[in-house]
């Protein structure tokens, strides 16, 4: 499994450095440099890949913890570090802003926690686009209740399920419920911590019982000299459950969730770019595509022979795509040009296919027509029309061809060898079915 795990790691590195050593050649070779409105704009996205790759080289795991306010979430992190560093009080919204302590359990793995305010808090765009950041650098998130899931925690709970990590839910406050309360939260707790109706109930790795911070109770002191008294005493924190849950899947999959968030960040960089790209060559891109449909209706309308007339559209589609990744400054090579061909043929709903057999009888009746125009001149009449409406059926499949490649360039720019999405298939087939890594494999096969 720890083999299993390294390998991941590196297959997240290679690809990390790939896009790097990529977007490093188009700054060198000027495709940045002589573009400055674009290279600023996708410097964000650029130092971030930098920034992912360096987590990557130090092998420290993020682990965030959310819930609404009240629920025990700096709580819960205290109990797990053995100490009371973080602020903690009756009143709401102790925590304002994120907060993160070094933690190394068994002083083997280096783990980060995240404390955030409680989100029924955050108000506006700048405290909400701050629970996103978090989220994105999580490797994995503890989601704290102490109850029954309200409908706040409901809708806040099915929107980490869509960021696409790992989640544990930990009801906290046990000491409050007696057993047959407990029993029938933490079964309810199995459905709705799923996050959809169509997902299957939750691991016993991802739903936790804890008490961080455990009410003080009255206990009956007898003394020696016979007085009997009344004190209040605090009970240790009940969180061993919980730093099993975690070490478990530390020491099972955690450098496979680090490797995995990696690429998940560098996948949301790439397209961000691409998207960037796209936005702001889009007028030079329409003429790139304009100019290869009049060209590929001309060359194809001419030409005599029909089974050439297959063969020189499909080379011309193939340059179309090649001259629109290089001037998106986008990774491409023939063979992701001919991967990004066959998937609009064969997505088009078999449209494009229709248009290649129609074109294809247009150029037998049109070869026929040539070989026999000198026999018979009115031929060439049957020839020019054969012509005319194959050049057409040609323009409008480069037409279709480039636009569809347009958006393929967008979303496909991280598919590929060591693309960041392939990666990310690659490592989710490979995981067993009692990890939690399994689970995200689920999500993320619903959202493919």
């Amino acid at each position: 499994m720890r083999n299993l795990q390294e390998t991941h790691l590196n297959r997240a590195r290679a690809s990390l450095r790939q896009v790097l050593s990529w977007y490093g050649y188009l700054r060198k070779s000027g495709q940045l440099s002589s573009n400055p409105e674009l290279a600023g704009l996708v410097k964000p996205e650029l130092e971030a890949l930098n920034s992912i790759l360096n987590k990557l080289d130090s092998n420290v795991i993020r682990i965030a913890v959310f819930g609404l306010v009240s629920r025990g979430k700096s709580a819960v992190l205290n109990a797990l570090l053995g100490d009371k560093i973080l602020q903690t009080g009756p009143l709401n919204g102790v925590t304002q802003w994120p907060r993160s302590v070094r933690w190394q359990p068994g002083n083997k793995v280096l783990v980060e926690l995240i404390d955030t305010p409680g989100l029924d808090e955050i108000e506006g765009e700048s405290r909400a686009e701050m629970a996103r950041e978090v989220v994105r650098q999580a490797d994995l998130i503890l989601f704290v209740v102490s109850g029954d899931i309200t409908r706040t925690e409901y809708q806040a709970l099915l929107e980490l399920r869509r960021s696409q990590k790992p989640l544990i839910l930990v009801f906290n406050k046990i000491d409050l419920y007696p057993d047959t309360d407990k029993s029938a939260i933490y079964e309810n707790l199995q459905q709705l911590g799923a996050g959809h109706s169509q997902a299957k109930p939750l691991i016993p790795d991802e739903i936790v019982m804890v008490a961080a911070e455990p009410a003080p109770m009255e206990v009956r002191v007898e003394w020696p000299d016979g007085r009997i008294t009344y004190e209040w005493e605090t009970p240790p924190p009940q969180v061993d459950e919980l730093k099993e849950t975690i070490f478990n899947i530390l020491n099972r999959e955690g450098r496979s969730l680090i490797a995995l968030n990696a690429l998940i960040q560098a996948r949301d960089a790439e397209e961000a770019i691409a998207q960037k790209t796209i936005d702001l060559r889009e007028q030079e891109a329409e003429d790139i595509i304009w100019q290869f449909t009049k060209y590929k209706a001309i060359a194809v309308g001419l030409n005599p022979i029909a089974f050439l007339d297959i063969i020189g559209g499909t080379v011309a589609d193939l340059a179309l795509i090649r001259a629109l990744g290089r001037l998106y400054g986008l990774p491409m090579t023939s063979y992701e040009a001919g991967k990004i061909f066959k998937t609009i043929l064969f997505s088009s709903g078999g449209l494009l296919l229709g248009e290649l057999g129609s074109s294809f009888l247009l150029g037998l009746g049109k070869s026929t027509a040539a070989i026999t125009s000198g026999d018979n001149p009115t031929n060439i009449t049957a020839f020019a029309g054969s012509a005319i409406a194959q050049a057409g059926i040609a323009g409008y499949g480069a037409y279709s061809v480039g636009k569809a490649a347009q958006v393929y360039l967008e979303k496909g720019c991280t598919w590929g060898q060591l693309g960041a999405s392939s990666v990310i298939q690659e490592i989710l087939s490979q995981v067993d079915q009692n990890t939690i890594l399994y689970r995200l494999r689920q999500e993320l096969g619903i959202k493919y």
